[in-house]
């Protein structure tokens, strides 16, 4: 079964349209001029303009400091914000996303959000992981109890990912690979799950995955001039018994997700949500 995310971000956008008649809610995106970044930018500006979220956006080049970006993002008067990466090598990309406020921080970026996250007790989830983890929810996938197997650790999705599988009423059994790990392919092979999000293209071959898995291709990669997955697709999608594609799995409901927060952000003003076991769109 190939894992359709367009179709099923388009139900999370009309439940999106239902809650946000009546908040009148807006994202602030802070972005340099990454194509990829400015990409993903118009993504979700036309997603939000369907929902009914306003946008505001600030974009920075290379002449531009730290400090203003730091004035940029300060200047938002939005309900969420988001900073986009990379960013122009002239700015301090930690510093900047300390600058956050905690309360508006819709994809958990910032290291007070980050360290809740790991209590369980996040203002947001990050929206990437969220997605990953909706995305198991809509297709009626039993997690609790099974193996998944994340390739890949970065502080975007494979260690926030890790947490949220792991959090009571998830109940995932968890291993993190990464290129140092031994025997990799040994490793990939019993997972119940498999989610790839390792930034290479088609690594994750069909000797990787064990009959009747589960596979989610977090990966973006551009080959060619066109967006391929860390997995190889044509070679893993029979032996698999569900599988996202790229583009068209993971990306859409990642923008539903990271607007699903800025809904709770107008919502809570900053107060702490229930766990997402219970806070589901």
């Amino acid at each position: 079964m190939i894992i359709d995310g367009k179709a099923i971000a388009s139900d999370i956008e009309k439940e999106l349209i239902s809650k946000t008649q009546e908040l009148n809610s807006s994202i602030g995106i802070v972005s340099g001029e990454d194509k990829g970044a400015l990409s993903y930018l118009k993504s979700i500006e036309k997603v939000a303009e369907r929902v009914g979220i306003k946008v505001e956006k600030k974009i920075l080049n290379k002449d531009n400091t730290t400090e203003d970006a730091i004035e940029s993002l300060l200047s938002l008067d939005t309900d969420g914000i988001l900073v986009l990466r990379p960013l122009p090598e002239t700015i301090d990309e930690r510093k900047l996303i300390e600058s956050i406020p905690v309360n508006k921080d819709i994809d958990c970026l910032h290291p007070e959000n980050l360290g809740r996250l790991f209590l369980g007790k996040t203002l947001f989830y990050p929206c990437t992981p969220l997605a990953v983890i909706e995305i198991l929810k809509r297709t009626g996938v039993e997690i609790k109890g099974k193996d998944v197997v994340i390739i890949g650790r970065s502080n975007i999705v494979g260690k926030p990912l890790c947490c949220m599988l792991l959090e009571k009423g998830i109940d995932a059994t968890v291993t993190v690979c990464h290129t140092k790990t031994k025997d990799l392919s040994g490793h990939a092979r019993r997972a119940d799950i498999l989610i790839a999000a390792c930034g290479k293209p088609k690594f994750i071959t069909s000797s990787m995955v064990k009959n009747g898995a589960i596979v989610i291709d977090v990966g973006i990669n551009v080959v060619d001039g066109k967006i391929v997955g860390d997995v190889d697709f044509e070679d893993v999608k029979n032996v698999a018994s569900m599988i996202t594609p790229v583009p068209n799995g993971v990306g859409p409901v990642t923008t539903r997700m990271l607007l699903l927060n800025v809904i709770k952000a107008v919502d809570g003003r900053g107060r702490i949500y229930a766990t997402h076991k219970d806070n589901w769109v």
